[in-house]
């Protein structure tokens, strides 16, 4: 029973790491683009995702049986509250160290080293690592590339939409005491032709206000709707979107440790990671949310909301197949796939993110092998 009770709670440290590290995500782009504080962010996020999470229970059975190790190792090993307690400590080990030091990294690729580490410890050959392949490496892999891909054309299609729509953006500069904000789309171009006298100096004035006053806006009207209203309510959808679906697809591979619980109900399960979860990213979101938010790329609002379109719909429908996807792979694709296109991705950030994606894996192998070699020798 002891053994068991550790094993819980291994489990929600998992959880709570994840939280910490994840649930940010679905809202990075609603921070980066200001159109939400970093409390209101937060609190959609944590509600969205304890909806996805207790979704995940009816519709994402595939996830859960992957992320038990069945097929992986032994079944007599897969039980093993012993061998499942090495893998928790390995996942949670390496997501919560990944979030004290503000990357942003996959619990998805942290729990697949820690299955490879503790497996390899207890199961030897019998460790079936041609699984990890198609079900686990190959996802996680071309993730964050379809979001690249999918977001640069997804963008230039909507830019091109709002032209024909007829809606246009307005720009400000703001004068605060002792301070100047310049305004994203306020390029030398305009600031030459505005010197010179043109008649584009109408158009523009000087306000005195806060930074979040000094943004882009869009002009116009879309189905009876002002533009900026209506973008500004889709973005948010959007953001709660991608929260529910990291709750949908990270909630099963968490519970899957539980499955030795035989008396415990995975609906019982799957509401004390979700609690978990809320509390970890309540507590210890901030620094993975300045990075993902404010240092991959520069974002307006129209480029943060095709960003978190894809990320939504690449993340459901991957839960809806069963497919072991990483939000953050996918998220981070989709921002830095709308920095390529305006310019503003940071190659030294962007670089530290995919090197801490490397480290993962071996980080959390050697911590759940470790946990492994020292439960059984005591």
């Amino acid at each position: 029973m002891t053994v068991l009770i550790l094993l819980f709670l291994t489990t929600l440290f998992v959880a709570y790491a994840n939280g910490a590290n994840d649930n940010f995500k679905g809202v990075a782009t609603l921070y980066g683009a200001n159109v939400a504080g970093y409390r209101k962010a937060i609190t959609i996020a944590t509600l969205a995702t304890f909806a996805g999470c207790v979704a995940s229970v009816f519709f994402a059975e595939a996830l859960i049986k992957a992320f038990s190790a069945k097929g992986l190792v032994p079944d007599a090993v897969a039980a093993s509250p012993t061998f499942l307690i090495s893998v928790a400590a390995g996942a949670g080990g390496a997501v919560i160290l990944a979030t004290v030091l503000g990357f942003p990294i996959s619990t998805t690729h942290g729990l697949t080293g820690a299955l490879v580490g503790a497996g390899f410890i207890a199961a030897g050959e019998e460790l079936n690592l041609s699984m990890l392949g198609s079900s686990f490496f190959l996802p996680l892999l071309l993730s964050p590339m379809i979001a690249v891909l999918l977001t640069m054309p997804l963008y230039k299609v909507a830019h091109a939409l709002r032209g024909r729509l007829g809606l246009s953006k307005e720009s400000c500069v703001c004068v605060a005491p002792g301070e100047f904000t310049p305004v994203v789309a306020f390029s030398q171009a305009h600031a030459a032709r505005a010197a010179l006298g043109s008649g584009e100096i109408r158009l523009m004035s000087v306000v005195t206000g806060t930074a979040p006053d000094c943004l882009e806006k869009y002009n116009g009207v879309v189905l009876g709707i002002t533009a900026q209203k209506l973008i500004d309510a889709v973005h948010y959808a959007s953001g709660a979107a991608v929260s529910f679906a990291r709750g949908l697809n990270d909630t099963p591979k968490i519970v899957g440790l539980l499955l030795v619980f035989e008396a415990l109900h995975v609906q019982v399960s799957a509401l004390a990671v979700a609690s978990a979860m809320a509390i970890g990213g309540w507590l210890n979101a901030r620094k993975v949310a300045e990075t993902m938010s404010k240092k991959i790329s520069k974002m307006n609002d129209g480029q943060a909301l095709t960003a978190n379109l894809v990320t939504a719909i690449l993340v459901i429908f991957a839960s809806r197949l069963g497919m072991p996807v990483s939000t953050t792979h996918v998220s981070v694709g989709s921002i830095t796939g709308i920095g390529i296109v305006n310019g503003s991705a940071d190659r030294g950030v962007v670089s530290s993110i995919l090197m801490s994606w490397l480290l993962t894996l071996p980080i959390a192998a050697i911590i759940s092998a470790s946990v492994y070699l020292i439960s059984r020798s005591s």
